[in-house]
Order: structure tokens, then sequence, then C-alpha cells
């Protein structure tokens, strides 16, 4: 277990130090939509020596994504980056050379890496030129090792140089969330510079403040929503199609919920924005996506916002226990003679065990849609949805009232299964627009927050219910 947990991040609720944001950057599909952070470096220092060290949750798992790319010359002495491949390892290249290729891939997009690339081409041990951490522990395994010689010049503390993207390309973006950046110049540094492994064997991350950056390095926090390239130390960026929304409180201390890349059986979904966007290609039939986070028990809260391409969608929650079933379904429907879950429909119909009732309440494009859902010890529960901030037909999910149509399940639910929110769509539905309170999917204009102070929402969070994140799991349960 502590091997796995290792490697995983995701969201310790006892790391001692809080990260309180983090950015969301989108790849795009050239230059004039790709997020990314560059500067021009005025004056070359150490060319040898350099750390790049940073907290990444990955989006994609399907193409190449530039994490950093230090100079803009494609050779040896030029250019040094840090890229995943179509594979999802890890590339480490010079120029036209790879250094190091991991692999180990890259592929949960649920959980937060530390990715530690460190460099001092003045040493006299080989494989001390160009080394790679993940997670607390130094990366051995490699599909292809090549040690830069003795005292080559680097691709660093030059030129241009690029966080979350490729100063050649034009659509090699990353796709993902990145906070705790931090690059050194002239310093070659150990993860423990930069994190630690708590009680629980979690590698975590601890305060930087006093940590050296060097002539031309950066410390990057990304707290300034008005000035995201701004420096907590060092030397900043520009930003290049990064925004005020682009601030996240989805970090490597508080894991918020996503939709689930991962859980798709077919490739009809397109994701955006952090995996809290999604449409429907090509596709006449009905399929769902979940999030990424399940419960068992407890009170949970999220929105919903409906783009203008709806044509058949629903929202609600279900069961997590065989997505190869209920995805090919509709929330509420039923598979197999298994039922899934139960959610409420853009005409106003609701679905549960493969019934259906009339609550009269529709919602078209630019409407926002609450989810609240209760699961108690026994399995009983109660699942409340608002309109734009108006809980329908009168439910009160603070109460646990349903009113005269509320979604009132009185039948145990096994309590062997985890739940979670979930989308359906049909035809070429979408975009819906889902926000679990780490990062919106859409712009909020007011700002909530549950109980415990977390999460982010357009409408205020029922009393006892809150945002699905691990800092609330760990607190609550679920």
């Amino acid at each position: 277990m502590e091997a796995l947990q290792r490697v995983h991040n995701r969201g310790s609720i006892s790391t001692g130090y809080d990260v309180n944001n983090s950015v969301k950057l989108d790849k795009g599909n050239d230059s004039t939509t790709v997020e990314f952070f560059e500067r021009n470096v005025s004056t070359t220092t150490n060319r040898y020596t350099a750390t790049f060290s940073a907290w990444i949750k990955k989006t994609d798992i399907s193409t190449a994504q530039y994490l950093f790319t230090f100079g803009n010359v494609d050779n040896d002495n030029g250019r040094t980056f840090a890229r995943f491949q179509a594979d999802q390892t890890l590339r480490i290249m010079g120029g036209n050379t790879t250094w190091l290729n991991t692999v180990r891939q890259f592929r949960d997009t649920s959980a937060w890496y530390h990715i530690v690339v460190a460099f001092d081409n003045t040493s006299g041990t080989a494989d001390e030129r160009v080394r790679l951490y993940v997670n607390g522990v130094e990366e051995t395994a490699f599909s292809t090792r090549n040690n830069p010689s003795q005292n080559t010049i680097f691709g660093l503390n030059f030129g241009k140089q690029a966080i979350g993207y490729n100063t050649i390309d034009n659509n090699s973006g990353f796709n993902g969330y990145m906070c705790e950046v931090l690059i050194q110049d002239g310093i070659q540094s150990a993860p423990t510079v930069f994190g630690e492994f708590n009680d629980d064997g979690i590698w975590v991350p601890i305060d930087l403040a006093d940590v050296s950056v060097g002539t031309n390095g950066s410390y990057l926090k990304f707290e300034n929503a008005a000035s995201m390239g701004a420096a907590t130390t060092g030397v900043g960026y520009t930003v290049q199609n990064i925004n005020q929304h682009d601030q996240t409180t989805d970090t490597c201390t508080n894991n918020f919920c996503m939709l689930n890349l991962n859980q798709q059986v077919q490739s009809r979904f397109v994701f955006s924005q952090g995996n809290t966007t999604v449409n429907l290609t090509g596709d006449h039939n009905y399929r769902t996506i979940a999030g990424n986070m399940g419960f068992q028990h407890g009170k949970w809260y999220a929105e919903f916002k409906m783009g203008t391409g709806r044509v058949q969608t629903m929202v609600g929650m279900t069961q997590l226990d065989d997505t190869r079933s209920w995805q090919d379904t509709y929330i509420g429907g039923v598979s197999n003679s298994t039922a899934y879950g139960m959610g409420h429909s853009h005409d106003g119909y609701f679905y549960r065990n493969g019934g259906s009732g009339a609550i009269g309440v529709s919602w078209t494009a630019g409407d926002i849609v609450g989810i609240a859902i209760r699961i108690n010890d026994d399995g009983t529960g109660f699942m409340g949805m608002s309109k734009n901030g108006t809980w329908m037909n009168s439910q009160d999910p603070s109460a646990g009232t349903t009113g005269m149509l509320g979604l009132a399940y009185g039948n145990a639910l096994p309590a062997h299964l985890f739940h979670s929110f979930a989308v359906t769509l049909r035809h070429d539905d979408g975009p819906v627009y889902a926000n679990f309170g780490g990062f919106p999917g859409f712009t909020i204009s007011s700002g909530n927050t549950d109980a415990n102070g977390y999460g982010n929402f357009e409408y205020e969070v029922p009393t006892g219910y809150y945002a699905l994140c691990s800092k609330n799991l760990g607190e609550l349960g679920g």
C-alpha cells in the first residue's frame, strides 16, 4: 500500500503546509489558443546546472505535451525540455538527443504528481548529470538513457523559457493543472528541498519561502489571479492566453473531483477546461460520464451549467461499481437488469431504477443546475435539484425534505457501492460545464464556499453539504 501511496498524491489532509492555488492550462489547437507562460532571459548565467520542480495533475492522456522548454535553438547546445510522449511516458531531451525516457506511464488523471528534473553537467558521475524524481523517489527505469558528455553546454538560462509549452511547435502545450512551480538557476536540488513523506507515506509539499532560486530562477504560486505570471521569488513570466478564470483551488493539498477521462468506453466525449467541460460528438446513443471521486455516504454538492448545443442532457448520480455497463445508458436507466443511479432530464423528467416520472421543471442553455446528494449510513438518502439557485418543487436539502416530486430513495443502496455525480449526453450534445468546486467550467459571478471554506460555487451550498474534494473526504469520510 505504501508503494502505491508514494506514486499517487490525491491531496492529503495532513500536510502541515497548504497550497492555496494552481493554474489550469489548456493546450488548445494552435499558438493563439494554447495557455502557457514564457519569458526571454536577458542575461545568460549558468548553462550547466539547474532544477525544475512542479506539482502537476494531467487532464489529457492521448497526445504529446511539453512540461517546460529552456532555450529556442533545436540542437544539443540550444534547447532543453521535458515532454510527455503520446504514450504518456516522460522524455527529457537536449535538442534532438533523448537523455531520459521513462518506462513509467503517467496516465492517472485523478492524482497530483510531483516532478523534479535536476541538471548538473559538471558532475564526474554520468548518471548525476540529468536526474528525474517522481513523488520524492528518483526514477531509475528508462527505456532510453543517454547521459550527456561532461561539461556539454545545456539549453539553460538563456534565450526563451516556456512553462507548459514548446518554444518551437505551436500545438504541444500542457493539458492540466500546475502548482508550486520553482526553477533554480545554478543549483541542482534533491526532491527533499521541495517535499517530504508524511506519516501516511504520502509525498507532500513543504514551504518553499526560503528556497533559493538563483539569478534567473523563479517561484510561481499563482496566488494573484490578476497577474498569474508574477513570481513570489525571482523573475516573473508573461502569460499567454491565461486569465483570472484559470486560477483554481484544486491543488496538491486539496484535490477536487473532475469528470473522469479514464472512464469512457468509447472515445465519443471531448473534454476541455481541466476536464470540467464535456461534449459528445458523432453519437446518437446515450453516453454517461461520471466524476473521478466516489462516495458511499455523506452530503455532497455540485453544479452543472448547460451549453448552447444541449439536446438531451441529464445530470444526477450514478453507481461506480460497473463502469462499462452504465456508460452505455442514461442516468437512472437499466443495463443488463441492473439499475444505475438517478437523474433529472432537461425536459423535466426524473429517472430512477429504470422508471421515470414528471417533475415539471425543465432547463435550457445557460441555466445552472445544482445537485445535493445525501447518502445515509444505511444506504437511504436524498437527491435534490435546483435551477439557478431555486430548489425544484419546494425541495429542502438542508432539512432533507423532498417536496412534491423530489428524488428520494427509501430502499437502501448496496453498502459496497461507490457513487458520484454524472452527466448523460446524446446526439451531438453539449457542452455541459461541471463545477465540483475546484475549477468551475464556467465563470462564477458570485462565489460561494461550503461550510469548511472549500469550493467556488455560483449559488449557496445547502447547509451540511460539501464540495467533493480530498480534504472534505479526509475529514468527513466518503
